[in-house]
């Protein structure tokens, strides 16, 4: 049986492989330029494309072939670990994409190999092939009449996703064909009934790409202006591994306002967002505390980058910090967080803001060092249940891991023995394997021995519209996830993410293979109904927004969760009060209490469960520079009583230029490195500097330049 296994693989999928195109050599593609057919129509119940394809490197975005926008009509492409022929078969559902297009998968080409692909579409049933074999399908019931739109070969000039490679043979029929006409056209024999289009290698000249039909259309050399260049030049993000020359951190902005208050949320946001944990790790065997944070270049200061340094505890110093990437951005959401494994390896963690950029995971060279990383080329299993599949019997073995190579919103734990453990956010809905489910921001969890083999993602909560959440781990390795929920109501308008409402918990002591309660009662996920068993306060029918903060746990393995809520999510006074509360499990019932009130919905806060249950807040709760604004000045509040009454100890900051943000509590937190944050205008582009204090409350600034290798912060 063995032989007869190794034969079929054999046939299956070697012999294919050897295969090449009539030219054998193909149009080349540099991921930039590409040909564009000006005016090409296709009926839209009725055809097929294929292509030859041979691609230098099998990451990131790549397109095929595509009618219209990448998205619209069709595309055959490399796409998140897969070839994609895509169908735009519901324009109608324009304004939500999940409906209006579907998509069939097959495995990426292997590099510097010529890899045949058709994809088929019969107004039912979208099917793609590779090497003459099929694999995959999806049922796309077809609304439209016709495509009709430019055709791009090689190039997506408006998304930034050129091909890396080259092409051959790329060929239209006019309907769908069958499996045994794939099987031919690989072996090379001619399928000519219903072509309509058909482009190979011996048919270029310098400008065009000439169409080996008489009739057909050309193809026209297309090359992309300077604003699309730049497009495509976000797609290739390299590991730089560069020492920068000071602290410096990135200021961003989200929804302008148009009032006095000029944004819902802005400000110096290196340690943002909440939703990603964590920022900075002690680390006792090397006597410092890694940080990350989202910082900038220098004069600038307009793009994102990932940056790690440490604080020497024994000598008070930093070091120049490490930049690992430039992310083509300015996006704050795309900041990094971090973890150590049991062998001091350090963790970066370069996180998207949705699935429109790549994200990248990075290692340390060396044990509790910061000179050089390698990015390591991680991958995820598929979910058979939640994900399309992309192979049938037992070639799934095979196929069954694609690249880990998007994640949004990240919090990382790497529990002693057992490996890392992540909470994070997918923007795909088809996770919950509910077509009728209109989730954008679905709660996941997966988990990784080694980080470089993951799980498969595992799905937790989807209610309505979805969810942001904070999490945090217990001493015992037990992670809980308190979340809101993004609601649906069109009769009131409050639709969305900017109408998240609702407290909710739940816990998990496996790393997201199975859920509780906080009671220990098990969870059927993933939650999909706003009533349900995990509900700490019912905020939706009180009209109060919630903004979690974050999640600590007391020597009794008892969660505490730091949250605040407001009125509405516009800035200024019409939304007050932003009342901050704590949310405690007694063991009978949750204890929810009152701190004090702040001034902006994305103020924030960390709280620390210390010795003899002497509860720590450090955070935003003061106001700053740009009253309203996100952060403000930061103080110190207490409490020895489980949270029931906090007095105000210290106030850190005060007489600030700009307001200070986001302070973050480091794992195993150090007395010496306690809480760190930036600062930043509240109303208009800034410098953004980077701070931290000790437990003390004497707060130090991080050098924006360094005249030296290594430099002791300045205390304030």
């Amino acid at each position: 049986m063995r032989y007869v296994i190794s034969f079929l693989i054999f046939v299956l999928f070697v012999s294919p492989l050897s295969a090449t195109p009539p030219s054998g050599h193909g149009v080349s593609f540099d991921g930039q330029n590409g040909y564009i057919v000006s005016d090409f129509k296709l009926p839209a119940k009725t055809f097929s494309v294929a292509a030859w394809v041979c691609v230098t490197q099998n990451s990131g975005s790549q397109m095929i072939a595509s009618l219209g926008k990448p998205g619209n009509d069709f595309s055959l492409y490399l796409y998140q670990g897969n070839v994609r022929m895509l169908v735009e078969h519901n324009p109608a559902a324009g304004s939500n994409p999940g409906n209006a297009y579907d998509f069939a998968l097959a495995p990426l080409p292997k590099p510097n190999e010529w890899t045949h692909y058709l994809g088929t579409y019969n107004g039912e049933t979208i099917t793609i092939y590779l090497n003459g074999v099929k694999k995959g399908t999806k049922k796309a019931p077809c609304k439209r009449d016709v495509f009709h739109s430019r055709l791009f070969l090689g190039t997506a000039p408006e998304s930034g996703r050129g091909l890396k490679g080259s092409l051959d043979n790329v060929r239209f029929w006019n309907r769908p064909l069958t499996s045994e006409e794939a099987e031919k056209i690989v072996n090379g024999e001619n399928v000519s009934d219903g072509l309509i289009a058909e482009w190979n290698a011996d048919k270029k000249s310098e400008t065009e790409w000439l169409n080996a039909v008489e009739g057909a259309p050309k193809a026209v050399l297309f090359k992309p202006t300077a604003a699309e260049q730049s497009a495509q030049t976000k797609q290739t993000i390299e590991l730089l591994n560069k020492k920068d020359n000071g602290y410096r951190g990135i200021w961003y902005h989200n929804q302008p306002s148009k009032d006095e208050y000029v944004f819902k949320y802005s400000g110096g946001l290196g340690t943002y967002p909440a939703n990603h944990y964590p920022f900075a790790v002690y680390a006792p065997e090397a006597g410092k505390t890694f940080f990350c944070y989202g910082g900038t270049e220098q004069g600038t200061e307009k793009s994102l980058l990932h940056e790690v340094s440490y604080f020497d505890h024994q000598t008070g110093t930093v070091p120049h910090p490490t930049i690992l990437l430039d992310k083509k951005t300015d996006d704050a959401h795309d900041n990094p967080v971090m973890s150590i494994d049991d062998q001091g390896y350090l963790w970066i963690f370069s996180t998207s803001h949705g699935t429109g950029r790549p994200s990248f995971i990075h290692k340390s060279r060396k044990p509790y060092d910061i000179e050089e990383f390698e990015r390591i080329s991680a991958t995820k299993l598929l979910n058979s249940k939640t994900e399309p599949s992309q192979t049938e019997s037992f070639e799934t073995e095979l196929f069954n891991t694609v690249p880990l190579n998007n994640f949004s919103y990240f919090q990382i734990y790497h529990l002693s023995g057992r490996g890392f453990a992540a909470m994070f956010t997918t923007y795909d809905k088809r996770i919950l394997n509910d077509p009728s489910s209109i989730s954008a921001r679905t709660l996941c969890s997966m988990s990784s021995s080694d980080g470089v083999k993951w799980s498969e993602w595992r799905p937790y909560a989807g209610i309505l519209y979805g969810h942001y959440q904070s999490t945090g781990v217990s001493k015992t390795g037990k992670i809980g996830s308190s979340f809101n929920f993004h609601p649906n109501d069109k009769q009131t308008g409050r639709v969305g993410l900017n109408y998240r409402s609702n407290l909710y918990y739940m816990e998990t002591k496996d790393s997201g293979k199975t859920w509780q309660t906080v009671q220990g009662k098990p969870i059927t996920v993933p939650l999909k109904e706003i009533e349900n068993e995990t509900l700490v306060h019912d905020y939706y029918n009180e009209n109060r927004n919630v903004y979690i903060m974050d999640v600590n746990f007391d020597d009794e393995d008892k969660p505490v969760i730091l949250y605040l809520t407001s009125k509405g999510y516009e800035s200024g006074p019409k939304n007050d009060p932003r009342r901050w509360y704590t949310a405690y499990w007694t063991g009978k019932d949750w204890k929810i209490n009152s701190i004090t009130d702040s001034d902006n919905n994305y103020d924030f806060g960390s709280i620390y469960i210390e010795k003899n249950n002497l509860w720590r807040i450090i955070g935003t709760t003061e106001k700053g520079p740009q009253a309203y604004n996100t952060g403000g000045e930061i103080a110190v509040w207490l409490s020895r009583d489980w949270g029931t009454t906090w007095n105000k100890e210290k106030q850190l900051t005060t007489g600030s230029e700009f307001n200070q943000c986001y302070p973050r509590r480091p794992v195993n937190a150090h007395s010496d490195f306690y809480a760190l944050w930036a600062c930043g205008h509240g109303r208009k582009k800034s410098t953004s500097t980077l701070y931290f204090c000790n437990k003390n409350g004497d707060v130090f600034e991080l050098p924006r330049q360094m005249d030296t290798e290594h430099q002791k912060p300045k205390q304030h």
